[in-house]
């Protein structure tokens, strides 16, 4: 059975499926799909030109098999062009730049961006406070831990023997960046707070706080040494020295973790964090 809130608003060209659910204050722009058992949550605004719920690849055997359910979360922006498909879950303010692809079988966390022309390539876990940047490739079975940043034209790989039905994916933890132009190959995991530098190419496990550079990618520092390019100051861990978008804001880290319940640092799997 289909629902609409209140305030809900369907601008013209859009196709809605059926079991469709709009809470209030959604805003449909132009042209888009929403196709069968998708849930939109409150305050989401769905951009022109949009495919929401797109079908996965089982349902072209037969034009017939059923739509798995996608959950979008409160307070998103699904910027113009993207694609979500079905059977995802994905939390609250959640943003997209334009022309985004989100294939199947994916679970985001709260508060996480997906830059312009980024791919999530499915069966994939990304956490909260998650940033993706812009031409982003995300591989099959990645998975993205809590307050990590991705930069532009970072690929994660998961075919150690291409092309092979064996993937394995690329598992980054929480607060480390991965810096523009990298490439993570099949299986690597990017330990705690790291820096995968700009060019890089990743073929060994990368310890926690450890810098790595070059290809094939070696570790050639830690965090804890690199200085600001403007200030004789330590930059890293970034956590303690940067707060934008993040849920410290108007603190400190520590502060803040401190105050944090048992609960709350697992539902973040950040409850191991070494601070």
């Amino acid at each position: 059975m289909d629902f609409r809130g209140k305030n809900v608003t369907i601008k013209d060209g859009c196709q809605i499926g059926s079991n469709v659910v709009l809470e209030d204050n959604v805003y449909i722009d132009f042209n888009c799909i929403i196709r069968d058992n998708v849930t939109i949550k409150s305050g989401t605004t769905i951009g022109a030109n949009c495919i929401i719920g797109e079908y996965t690849a089982d349902w072209f055997s037969d034009h017939n098999s059923e739509i798995k359910p996608l959950v979008i979360g409160k307070d998103s922006i699904i910027r113009s062009g993207s694609i979500i498909y079905s059977y995802n879950v994905i939390g609250n303010n959640f943003q997209t730049g334009h022309h985004v692809t989100i294939r199947e079988k994916t679970k985001i966390g709260n508060n996480v961006s997906v830059g312009t022309l980024s791919d999530v390539q499915g069966n994939c876990t990304i956490g909260d406070y998650v940033r993706i940047h812009s031409n982003v490739h995300i591989g099959q079975l990645s998975r993205i831990d809590s307050f990590t940043w991705i930069y532009p034209y970072v690929v994660l790989t998961n075919d150690p023997t291409p092309p092979s039905d064996n993937f394995v994916g690329v598992h980054i933890k929480p607060f480390a960046v991965v810096a523009t132009g990298s490439l993570i190959m099949p299986g690597i995991e990017i330990g705690q707070d790291s820096l995968v530098a700009a060019g890089a190419i990743v073929t060994k496990n990368v310890d926690d706080y450890a810098v790595v550079a070059g290809n094939p990618g070696k570790k050639i520092s830690d965090v804890r040494k690199i200085k600001s390019h403007f200030a004789d100051v330590n930059v890293y861990p970034w956590r303690e020295h940067f707060e934008t978008y993040m849920p410290w804001i108007g603190q400190d880290f520590k502060t803040w973790y401190s105050n944090l319940d048992l609960e709350s640092k697992i539902a973040l799997g950040i409850d191991k964090l070494t601070v």
